[in-house]
C-alpha cells in the first residue's frame, strides 16, 4: 500500500509543482521537463505495482448494474480526455476537459471497485483533479474559451473516443478485470 500512496503523492506533486512553486518551476526552464516526466513515469509505475500488490479488503458493496454505469461513465471520461486536444466545437464549452475526464474516470472506478486500494488510487486521483482545477481557477480566474472547432472535429472526436474506449476495454479484458459482462 505504501508504493500506491507514494505513487499518488508523486503524481499529484509533479502536476501541482508548476502551480504551487511557479518560481522554482520557471527557474528550471525547459530542462525541467525531463525530470518532471521521469517523476510522472515513476509515479505511474508505483501506482500500478502498488495497486496490484496491495493486500486489501472491501469497504462497501455496490449493485451489479453499477458496472453498466461505470462503462457509460468511462466512455464519457475517454471523450473528455480527447476533448482537451481536439478540434471539436465542444472544446469551447469546458475549461478543464482533461481534469474533468480524470474526475469522471475516478468516480466510475469507485462505483465498481470497493476495496481500500481502489479508494486510495481512485479517491486520490479524484482529490488531485479537484485540487488541480481549484488551484488553476484561483491563479487564473479568467477563462478564454477555445475558438474554432468544426463538425469534422466533432466527428473525429467521437470516432477516436470509441476506438480508444474499445482499446481500453480490450486491455482490461486481457489483464483483468473485464469491464464487460461475459456470458448470459
Amino acid at each position: 500500500m505504501g508504493l500506491l500512496i507514494l505513487g499518488v503523492l508523486l503524481w499529484s506533486g509533479a502536476h501541482l509543482f508548476k502551480r504551487l512553486a511557479p518560481d522554482a518551476r520557471a527557474n528550471m526552464g525547459a530542462k525541467g521537463r525531463g525530470p518532471i516526466a521521469i517523476v510522472l513515469i515513476v509515479s505511474v509505475v508505483l501506482m500500478v505495482v502498488g495497486y496490484r500488490s496491495a493486500q486489501t479488503y472491501d469497504l462497501y458493496s455496490t449493485p451489479d448494474f453499477f458496472r453498466h454505469i461505470n462503462n457509460l461513465l468511462m466512455l464519457v471520461a475517454v471523450g473528455l480526455f480527447g476533448l482537451g486536444n481536439s478540434k471539436s466545437r465542444l472544446r469551447a464549452k469546458m475549461r478543464h476537459p482533461m481534469l474533468t475526464g480524470m474526475l469522471v474516470w475516478a468516480v466510475a472506478h469507485l462505483l465498481v471497485n470497493t476495496d481500500v486500494a481502489s479508494l486510495v488510487l481512485f479517491g486520490g486521483m479524484l482529490v488531485w483533479s479537484l485540487w488541480e482545477m481549484t488551484v488553476i481557477n484561483k491563479q487564473d480566474p479568467g477563462f478564454t474559451p477555445y475558438r474554432g472547432g468544426s463538425k469534422a472535429g466533432d466527428i473525429r472526436l467521437v470516432i477516436i473516443t470509441l476506438v480508444v474506449y474499445l482499446a481500453i476495454g480490450g486491455l482490461h479484458m486481457w489483464i483483468g478485470p473485464s469491464p464487460f459482462p461475459m456470458g448470459g
